[in-house]
Protein backbone atom coordinates (compact mmCIF):
# COMPACT_ATOMS: atom_id res chain seq x y z
CA UNK A 1 0.00 0.00 0.00
CA UNK A 2 1.52 3.56 -1.28
CA UNK A 3 0.77 6.58 0.96
CA UNK A 4 1.66 9.73 -1.06
CA UNK A 5 0.60 13.55 -1.15
CA UNK A 6 0.82 15.01 -4.57
CA UNK A 7 0.82 18.79 -3.80
CA UNK A 8 -2.96 19.51 -2.47
CA UNK A 9 -3.86 15.67 -3.12
CA UNK A 10 -3.43 12.83 -0.91
CA UNK A 11 -2.92 9.76 -3.29
CA UNK A 12 -3.46 6.26 -2.24
CA UNK A 13 -2.05 3.38 -4.26
CA UNK A 14 -3.35 -0.45 -3.84
CA UNK A 15 0.06 -2.07 -4.56
CA UNK A 16 -0.43 -5.53 -4.90
CA UNK A 17 -0.65 -6.30 -8.78
CA UNK A 18 0.01 -9.49 -8.97
CA UNK A 19 -3.17 -10.46 -6.79
CA UNK A 20 -4.73 -7.33 -8.32
CA UNK A 21 -4.48 -5.22 -5.50
CA UNK A 22 -6.69 -7.79 -3.41
CA UNK A 23 -7.02 -6.10 0.21
CA UNK A 24 -5.28 -7.25 3.22
CA UNK A 25 -6.42 -6.05 6.96
CA UNK A 26 -3.09 -4.11 6.96
CA UNK A 27 -3.68 -2.43 3.70
CA UNK A 28 -7.22 -1.29 4.96
CA UNK A 29 -6.01 -0.03 8.18
CA UNK A 30 -3.28 1.73 6.47
CA UNK A 31 -5.39 3.40 3.83
CA UNK A 32 -7.72 4.52 6.96
CA UNK A 33 -5.40 5.75 8.99
CA UNK A 34 -4.15 7.85 6.18
CA UNK A 35 -8.08 9.37 5.49
CA UNK A 36 -8.23 9.84 9.11
CA UNK A 37 -4.82 11.90 9.09
CA UNK A 38 -5.87 13.90 5.36
CA UNK A 39 -9.28 14.88 6.90
CA UNK A 40 -7.75 16.96 9.70
CA UNK A 41 -5.00 18.42 7.50
CA UNK A 42 -6.30 21.96 5.91
CA UNK A 43 -3.29 21.06 3.38
CA UNK A 44 -4.93 18.31 1.96
CA UNK A 45 -7.94 19.48 -0.34
CA UNK A 46 -8.72 16.01 -2.12
CA UNK A 47 -7.97 12.24 -2.33
CA UNK A 48 -7.15 10.09 -5.15
CA UNK A 49 -7.29 6.23 -4.98
CA UNK A 50 -5.84 4.14 -7.86
CA UNK A 51 -4.62 0.67 -7.87
CA UNK A 52 -0.91 -0.58 -9.47
CA UNK A 53 -0.63 -2.79 -12.34
CA UNK A 54 -2.27 -3.05 -15.47
CA UNK A 55 -4.87 -5.85 -14.23
CA UNK A 56 -7.23 -3.80 -12.19
CA UNK A 57 -8.27 -1.33 -9.29
CA UNK A 58 -9.06 -4.16 -6.77
CA UNK A 59 -10.12 -7.94 -6.84
CA UNK A 60 -11.62 -7.40 -4.01
CA UNK A 61 -10.72 -8.79 -0.06
CA UNK A 62 -8.20 -11.56 0.01
CA UNK A 63 -10.68 -14.84 -0.20
CA UNK A 64 -7.85 -17.30 0.05
CA UNK A 65 -6.99 -15.36 3.55
CA UNK A 66 -10.37 -15.58 4.39
CA UNK A 67 -10.79 -19.44 4.01
CA UNK A 68 -7.29 -20.26 5.71
CA UNK A 69 -9.11 -18.05 8.61
CA UNK A 70 -12.47 -19.62 8.35
CA UNK A 71 -10.49 -23.19 8.52
CA UNK A 72 -7.57 -22.37 11.06
CA UNK A 73 -8.69 -19.54 13.97
CA UNK A 74 -12.78 -20.36 13.12
CA UNK A 75 -12.79 -17.08 11.41
CA UNK A 76 -11.36 -14.45 13.70
CA UNK A 77 -9.17 -12.99 11.67
CA UNK A 78 -12.06 -12.90 8.55
CA UNK A 79 -14.52 -11.07 11.05
CA UNK A 80 -11.54 -8.88 12.20
CA UNK A 81 -10.45 -7.63 8.41
CA UNK A 82 -14.75 -7.37 7.85
CA UNK A 83 -14.79 -5.00 10.91
CA UNK A 84 -12.08 -3.40 9.62
CA UNK A 85 -13.03 -3.24 5.65
CA UNK A 86 -16.42 -2.29 6.41
CA UNK A 87 -15.21 0.75 8.78
CA UNK A 88 -13.33 1.67 6.22
CA UNK A 89 -16.06 1.37 3.64
CA UNK A 90 -17.88 4.31 5.31
CA UNK A 91 -15.43 6.59 5.99
CA UNK A 92 -14.85 6.35 2.37
CA UNK A 93 -18.85 7.22 2.24
CA UNK A 94 -19.15 9.83 4.37
CA UNK A 95 -15.36 11.88 3.62
CA UNK A 96 -15.92 15.27 3.94
CA UNK A 97 -13.28 16.23 1.19
CA UNK A 98 -13.43 15.15 -2.61
CA UNK A 99 -12.41 11.46 -2.72
CA UNK A 100 -12.05 10.98 -6.25
CA UNK A 101 -11.40 7.03 -7.45
CA UNK A 102 -10.08 5.70 -10.82
CA UNK A 103 -11.96 2.42 -11.77
CA UNK A 104 -9.87 0.78 -14.83
CA UNK A 105 -10.22 -2.83 -15.52
CA UNK A 106 -11.17 -5.14 -12.36
CA UNK A 107 -13.64 -4.04 -9.60
CA UNK A 108 -14.62 -6.80 -7.65
CA UNK A 109 -16.22 -7.48 -4.07
CA UNK A 110 -13.81 -5.12 -1.54
CA UNK A 111 -13.32 -3.25 -4.47
CA UNK A 112 -16.70 -2.02 -5.03
CA UNK A 113 -16.54 -1.25 -1.50
CA UNK A 114 -13.58 1.52 -1.81
CA UNK A 115 -14.59 2.69 -5.17
CA UNK A 116 -18.49 2.99 -5.55
CA UNK A 117 -18.82 4.68 -2.06
CA UNK A 118 -16.37 7.47 -3.13
CA UNK A 119 -17.66 10.95 -3.92
CA UNK A 120 -16.32 11.38 -7.59
CA UNK A 121 -16.33 7.76 -9.45
CA UNK A 122 -14.17 8.11 -12.82
CA UNK A 123 -14.76 4.44 -14.56
CA UNK A 124 -12.51 3.74 -18.29
CA UNK A 125 -14.08 2.23 -21.30
CA UNK A 126 -12.26 -0.87 -19.72
CA UNK A 127 -14.24 -1.53 -16.59
CA UNK A 128 -14.93 -5.02 -15.77
CA UNK A 129 -17.44 -4.70 -12.09
CA UNK A 130 -18.78 -7.57 -9.91
CA UNK A 131 -20.33 -8.55 -7.25
CA UNK A 132 -19.55 -12.35 -7.38
CA UNK A 133 -20.05 -13.18 -3.84
CA UNK A 134 -23.31 -15.69 -4.36
CA UNK A 135 -20.54 -17.89 -6.40
CA UNK A 136 -18.52 -18.60 -3.16
CA UNK A 137 -20.98 -18.79 -0.73
CA UNK A 138 -21.00 -15.30 0.66
CA UNK A 139 -23.25 -12.12 0.25
CA UNK A 140 -23.17 -9.05 -1.56
CA UNK A 141 -21.29 -6.96 0.95
CA UNK A 142 -18.93 -3.71 1.71
CA UNK A 143 -22.32 -1.68 1.27
CA UNK A 144 -22.93 -2.83 -1.73
CA UNK A 145 -26.84 -4.05 -1.25
CA UNK A 146 -26.98 -0.34 -0.52
CA UNK A 147 -26.08 0.78 -3.59
CA UNK A 148 -27.69 -1.85 -5.81
CA UNK A 149 -31.36 -1.75 -3.82
CA UNK A 150 -31.41 2.00 -5.21
CA UNK A 151 -30.29 0.88 -8.76
CA UNK A 152 -33.07 1.60 -11.89
CA UNK A 153 -35.91 -0.91 -11.70
CA UNK A 154 -34.49 -4.91 -10.95
CA UNK A 155 -30.83 -4.12 -11.95
CA UNK A 156 -29.52 -4.47 -8.76
CA UNK A 157 -31.35 -7.79 -8.02
CA UNK A 158 -30.15 -8.96 -11.11
CA UNK A 159 -26.88 -7.87 -10.66
CA UNK A 160 -27.19 -9.78 -6.78
CA UNK A 161 -28.11 -13.32 -7.80
CA UNK A 162 -25.76 -13.39 -11.15
CA UNK A 163 -22.77 -12.04 -9.83
CA UNK A 164 -22.40 -10.98 -13.64
CA UNK A 165 -19.99 -8.25 -14.52
CA UNK A 166 -20.68 -4.98 -16.28
CA UNK A 167 -18.87 -2.33 -18.09
CA UNK A 168 -18.25 1.56 -17.64
CA UNK A 169 -21.94 2.38 -19.19
CA UNK A 170 -23.90 -0.38 -17.13
CA UNK A 171 -21.89 1.08 -13.87
CA UNK A 172 -22.93 4.90 -14.55
CA UNK A 173 -26.48 3.45 -15.30
CA UNK A 174 -26.62 1.19 -12.14
CA UNK A 175 -25.45 4.36 -9.73
CA UNK A 176 -22.00 2.41 -9.34
CA UNK A 177 -20.18 5.14 -10.77
CA UNK A 178 -20.52 8.62 -12.18
CA UNK A 179 -18.37 9.42 -15.46
CA UNK A 180 -16.81 7.11 -18.31
CA UNK A 181 -13.54 8.64 -19.32
CA UNK A 182 -10.76 7.54 -21.75
CA UNK A 183 -8.49 5.08 -19.44
CA UNK A 184 -5.16 7.00 -21.26
CA UNK A 185 -6.07 9.71 -19.17
CA UNK A 186 -6.44 8.73 -15.60
CA UNK A 187 -2.71 8.83 -15.33
CA UNK A 188 -2.96 12.23 -15.35
CA UNK A 189 -4.56 12.85 -12.81
CA UNK A 190 -2.14 12.77 -9.87
CA UNK A 191 -0.58 15.93 -11.14
CA UNK A 192 -4.27 17.56 -12.66
CA UNK A 193 -5.57 17.39 -8.96
CA UNK A 194 -2.19 18.76 -7.40
CA UNK A 195 -3.72 21.94 -7.17
CA UNK A 196 -7.15 20.86 -5.02
CA UNK A 197 -9.47 21.42 -7.87
CA UNK A 198 -11.24 18.11 -8.84
CA UNK A 199 -14.24 19.67 -10.83
CA UNK A 200 -12.15 21.41 -13.13
CA UNK A 201 -9.69 18.32 -13.05
CA UNK A 202 -12.53 16.27 -14.06
CA UNK A 203 -14.31 17.92 -16.23
CA UNK A 204 -11.14 18.52 -18.80
CA UNK A 205 -10.75 14.64 -18.79
CA UNK A 206 -11.78 13.22 -22.04
CA UNK A 207 -14.33 10.55 -22.88
CA UNK A 208 -13.12 7.28 -24.51
CA UNK A 209 -13.80 6.73 -28.25
CA UNK A 210 -16.43 5.02 -29.20
CA UNK A 211 -18.54 5.26 -26.07
CA UNK A 212 -19.39 2.11 -24.23
CA UNK A 213 -23.22 1.68 -24.55
CA UNK A 214 -25.08 0.32 -21.68
CA UNK A 215 -26.00 -3.58 -22.44
CA UNK A 216 -28.14 -3.62 -19.06
CA UNK A 217 -31.00 -0.72 -20.82
CA UNK A 218 -32.50 -3.36 -23.39
CA UNK A 219 -32.98 -6.00 -20.82
CA UNK A 220 -35.11 -4.13 -18.25
CA UNK A 221 -38.35 -5.11 -19.88
CA UNK A 222 -37.86 -8.95 -18.55
CA UNK A 223 -35.10 -8.27 -15.72
CA UNK A 224 -37.66 -5.47 -14.23
CA UNK A 225 -40.43 -8.73 -14.91
CA UNK A 226 -38.51 -11.63 -13.28
CA UNK A 227 -37.03 -10.34 -10.52
CA UNK A 228 -39.92 -8.75 -8.54
CA UNK A 229 -40.28 -12.23 -7.36
CA UNK A 230 -40.28 -12.31 -3.64
CA UNK A 231 -38.32 -15.35 -3.04
CA UNK A 232 -35.26 -16.57 -5.14
CA UNK A 233 -37.52 -19.87 -6.35
CA UNK A 234 -40.07 -16.84 -7.66
CA UNK A 235 -37.76 -15.26 -9.76
CA UNK A 236 -36.49 -18.51 -11.25
CA UNK A 237 -39.63 -19.78 -12.05
CA UNK A 238 -40.41 -16.56 -13.93
CA UNK A 239 -36.97 -15.99 -16.04
CA UNK A 240 -37.92 -19.99 -16.75
CA UNK A 241 -41.35 -18.73 -18.46
CA UNK A 242 -39.98 -15.93 -20.21
CA UNK A 243 -39.59 -15.92 -24.10
CA UNK A 244 -36.32 -13.95 -24.15
CA UNK A 245 -33.43 -16.17 -24.30
CA UNK A 246 -31.21 -14.22 -22.00
CA UNK A 247 -33.67 -14.71 -19.47
CA UNK A 248 -33.30 -18.70 -19.55
CA UNK A 249 -29.28 -18.40 -19.57
CA UNK A 250 -29.86 -15.94 -16.47
CA UNK A 251 -31.54 -18.63 -15.07
CA UNK A 252 -29.17 -21.61 -15.56
CA UNK A 253 -26.34 -18.79 -14.05
CA UNK A 254 -28.33 -18.52 -11.24
CA UNK A 255 -28.63 -21.91 -10.34
CA UNK A 256 -24.99 -22.44 -10.09
CA UNK A 257 -24.36 -21.06 -6.99
CA UNK A 258 -24.89 -21.31 -3.29
CA UNK A 259 -28.64 -21.46 -2.37
CA UNK A 260 -27.93 -20.68 0.64
CA UNK A 261 -26.55 -17.35 -0.26
CA UNK A 262 -28.29 -16.61 -2.78
CA UNK A 263 -31.58 -16.86 -0.51
CA UNK A 264 -29.63 -14.54 2.17
CA UNK A 265 -28.27 -12.00 -0.27
CA UNK A 266 -31.64 -11.19 -1.70
CA UNK A 267 -32.74 -10.73 1.91
CA UNK A 268 -29.92 -8.78 2.41
CA UNK A 269 -30.45 -6.64 -0.49
CA UNK A 270 -34.44 -6.21 0.35
CA UNK A 271 -33.78 -5.05 4.01
CA UNK A 272 -31.34 -2.71 2.56
CA UNK A 273 -33.86 -0.49 0.47
CA UNK A 274 -35.30 0.29 3.32
CA UNK A 275 -31.83 1.83 4.85
CA UNK A 276 -31.67 5.15 5.53
CA UNK A 277 -27.91 5.49 5.44
CA UNK A 278 -25.13 3.33 4.46
CA UNK A 279 -23.76 2.64 7.83
CA UNK A 280 -27.23 0.64 8.49
CA UNK A 281 -25.76 -1.79 5.49
CA UNK A 282 -22.47 -1.93 6.13
CA UNK A 283 -23.55 -3.23 9.91
CA UNK A 284 -25.97 -5.46 8.32
CA UNK A 285 -22.94 -6.54 6.51
CA UNK A 286 -21.12 -7.47 9.27
CA UNK A 287 -24.03 -9.87 10.47
CA UNK A 288 -24.33 -11.64 7.46
CA UNK A 289 -20.94 -12.19 7.08
CA UNK A 290 -19.81 -13.13 10.56
CA UNK A 291 -22.48 -16.06 9.93
CA UNK A 292 -21.25 -17.07 6.24
CA UNK A 293 -17.83 -17.92 8.06
CA UNK A 294 -19.59 -20.30 9.89
CA UNK A 295 -21.47 -22.06 6.92
CA UNK A 296 -19.61 -24.61 4.75
CA UNK A 297 -20.60 -22.87 1.45
CA UNK A 298 -17.90 -20.77 2.31
CA UNK A 299 -14.98 -22.49 2.53
CA UNK A 300 -16.33 -24.82 -0.52
CA UNK A 301 -17.20 -21.79 -2.62
CA UNK A 302 -13.53 -20.16 -2.28
CA UNK A 303 -12.08 -23.92 -2.73
CA UNK A 304 -13.77 -24.59 -6.35
CA UNK A 305 -13.09 -20.81 -7.47
CA UNK A 306 -9.70 -19.97 -6.85
CA UNK A 307 -7.80 -23.09 -4.80
CA UNK A 308 -8.18 -25.80 -6.41
CA UNK A 309 -10.49 -24.45 -9.17
CA UNK A 310 -12.17 -27.26 -10.33
CA UNK A 311 -15.61 -25.11 -10.74
CA UNK A 312 -17.86 -27.53 -9.31
CA UNK A 313 -18.54 -26.70 -5.68
CA UNK A 314 -20.81 -29.16 -3.74
CA UNK A 315 -22.86 -26.41 -1.51
CA UNK A 316 -24.68 -27.62 1.39
CA UNK A 317 -27.26 -27.84 1.40
CA UNK A 318 -27.28 -28.04 -2.33
CA UNK A 319 -31.07 -27.00 -3.17
CA UNK A 320 -33.28 -24.09 -2.52
CA UNK A 321 -36.16 -25.84 -1.31
CA UNK A 322 -33.12 -27.10 1.75
CA UNK A 323 -32.35 -23.51 2.53
CA UNK A 324 -35.35 -22.67 5.21
CA UNK A 325 -36.25 -19.64 6.23
CA UNK A 326 -35.02 -20.10 10.08
CA UNK A 327 -31.52 -20.47 8.55
CA UNK A 328 -31.76 -17.40 6.03
CA UNK A 329 -32.73 -15.09 9.66
CA UNK A 330 -30.17 -16.44 11.07
CA UNK A 331 -27.88 -14.48 9.54
CA UNK A 332 -28.97 -11.57 10.51
CA UNK A 333 -29.21 -11.57 14.03
CA UNK A 334 -26.90 -9.31 16.21
CA UNK A 335 -22.96 -9.25 16.42
CA UNK A 336 -21.10 -7.41 19.05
Amino acid sequence: MLVRRVGAAGHLVLNRPRAINALTLEMVEIMDRALADWEADPDVACVLLTGAGERGLCAGGDIVMTRESVLGDGGRWAREFWRAEYRLDARIARYPKPFVVAMDRIVMGGGVGVACHASHRLASERLVLAMPEVGIGLHPDCGAAYLLARSPGELGTHLVLTGGRIGAADAVLCGLADRVVASESLAELPALLADGGVERAIAGLPAPDPMPVAELESARSWIDDAYRGGSVEAILGRLHELEDPRAAETAATIETKSPTALKVSLEALRRAGEMATVEQCLSQDLRVSSVCATDPDLVEGIRAQVVDKDREPHWSPPTLAEVTPAMVDAHFVPVE
